[in-house]
């Protein structure tokens, strides 16, 4: 919870969203936030609001690009010592078409394997 909510440390640990920054180091419920995604060869600068906070348990934001709006939410359960993280996410667009495009499913579920993939890393090595 501590690392991913931390957005003064992303950028040691996060390989996916680069160039952070917020007026506030953390998340927070009403806060937003900018980052920058490579999916491809060119960059896509995000800025997402944060909808939903509820501490240690889950955190929800939203946003929207080139007339896509997406939903992306991060369940946090811990059990037995041992942290699990889901995430989900949900995109919606005018133009069906235009999300896939853009982005392809393939591409928006490999970075976010990648994040997850990240967070796992840096926390198993804070403990």
């Amino acid at each position: 919870w501590k690392t991913f909510t931390d957005l003064t440390c992303w950028q040691n640990w996060n390989s996916v969203m680069k160039d952070v920054s917020s007026g506030s180091p953390s998340i927070e419920k009403g806060g937003a936030f900018k980052f920058c995604l490579r999916p491809f060869i060119f960059p896509v600068n995000v800025e997402p609001f944060v909808e939903e906070v509820i501490p240690n348990k889950r955190v929800v934001w939203i946003g929207s690009k080139f007339g896509i709006f997406a939903r992306h939410e991060f369940f946090f359960e811990e059990s037995g010592g041992e942290a699990t993280v889901r995430s989900r996410e949900s995109f919606r667009s005018m133009a069906v078409d235009s999300m896939t495009l853009i982005f392809p499913e393939r591409v928006i579920r490999e970075m976010t394997r990648k994040l997850l993939m990240d967070l796992k890393k840096a926390a198993e090595k804070e403990n």
